[in-house]
């Protein structure tokens, strides 16, 4: 079992990076796989709705890390998206990456447990978390919860490492991700088939 870790932060060994670190390790001592990948500082384009992914599994610009995404996510069975917060929302190059990966290559992602970490030196975890949870709730992801919303606080890596109660709450998330995924593997050894969903209808608002 593989969990992959996407730093939506520009700064490789930031705040974001210490909590996902912690989330990781603790994935690791309870037998299971991790990777962080880091999104870096380079540019980032948002999706353009030109359609050319379709059929394809891939984003149409391959000159950043979309494609590199979904191709890892094709082989993970669980994925964590931290982010700082930015005016009280996600990183807008992070916002950009999971459009396209999640449109382009939504099925790499599908009935693969989910987690999002936000870090801020105050507020608009919350928000932040939301908006980034609305990317597995449309892709039938399970999402792993913690024993508090799971974010930590702090203006650099130092200080997130003294946010003891931000820390124990992703060593909780990093135990929960590991126990649901041990209990999908179960099942799938046990004989339960993944649920098809129903996909008749498409209902527009406006005719």
């Amino acid at each position: 079992m593989k969990v992959l870790l996407l730093n939506g932060s520009p700064h490789p060994h930031g705040c974001t990076f210490t909590a996902l670190s912690e989330v990781a390790k603790t994935l690791e001592e309870n037998g299971v796989e991790t990777e962080i990948l880091q999104l870096g500082n380079k540019p980032v384009r948002g999706c353009i709705a030109c359609g050319g992914c379709a059929g394809k599994g891939r984003c149409v610009f391959g000159d950043d890390i979309v494609n590199t995404l979904i191709e890892k996510m094709e082989q993970a069975d669980g994925f964590i998206v931290g982010s700082p917060v930015y005016y009280a929302s996600a990183n807008g190059a992070v916002e950009c990456i999971l459009d396209r990966a999640f449109y382009a290559g939504g099925k790499a992602f599908v009935h693969k447990p989910a987690a999002a970490v936000a870090s801020a030196r105050r507020a608009g975890t919350t928000a932040t978390l939301d908006e980034l949870t609305k990317y597995f709730t449309i892709s039938q992801m399970p999402v792993v919860s913690s024993t508090y919303w799971p974010m930590v606080h702090g203006g650099k890596a130092e200080d997130v490492a003294k946010d003891e109660e931000g820390l124990q709450i992703m060593r909780n998330l990093g135990r929960n991700m590991a126990w649901l995924l041990k209990c999908i593997e179960a099942g799938r050894q046990a004989g339960v088939q993944v649920p098809e969903a129903e996909r008749q209808y498409r209902t527009n608002f406006i005719r």
